[in-house]
């Protein structure tokens, strides 16, 4: 039995302890936000927080969280995360909006550690998120007002 922290909440999994994260969260805990792309760790759309700080859960066996606490798009929460929330909202990033959950995932994450990033920073948190429709200059430009936003 796995157990852990999903979104605030204990939960267990009685399942294959090597079935990626991502599946657990979609398939078993019906939390379909955090999305699969490629299924080798490298687009960042499956991006979750496993103790504040992200994973890719395409390539996380649920046996690694065992214990751990455990955050998807759906459970993210506090002042980075409205801050980006609204950010994306007022700039508009999204265009397909595909890989969105996976990008603010990790920008949430970056603010929690760095509350006014560079575009260097900026560009290292978020090099393993892909977005097929290029909206990276919008994308960054969110992450810099909601630092700002932040700070005020």
């Amino acid at each position: 039995m796995i157990t852990f922290k999903l979104n605030g909440k204990s939960t267990e999994f009685d399942g294959d302890p090597d079935t990626p994260l991502l599946w657990v969260l979609r398939d078993d805990k019906k939390l379909t936000g955090t999305k699969y792309g490629c299924g080798i760790a490298q687009c960042g759309a499956c991006t979750v927080h496993v103790n504040g700080m992200s994973r890719r859960s395409c390539v996380t066996p649920v046996s690694a969280i065992d214990g751990n606490d455990v955050v998807t798009i759906e459970g993210l929460e506090g002042k980075e995360a409205k801050a980006i929330q609204s950010a994306w909202m007022d700039i508009d990033v999204p265009q397909c909006g595909y890989c969105q959950s996976g990008q603010v995932m990790s920008a949430v994450a970056l603010l929690k550690q760095k509350q006014q990033p560079t575009d260097d920073d900026i560009d290292g948190a978020m090099v393993g998120n892909i977005c097929r429709c290029a909206t990276y200059q919008r994308i960054r430009k969110a992450i810099h007002q909601a630092a700002k936003d932040m700070e005020a």
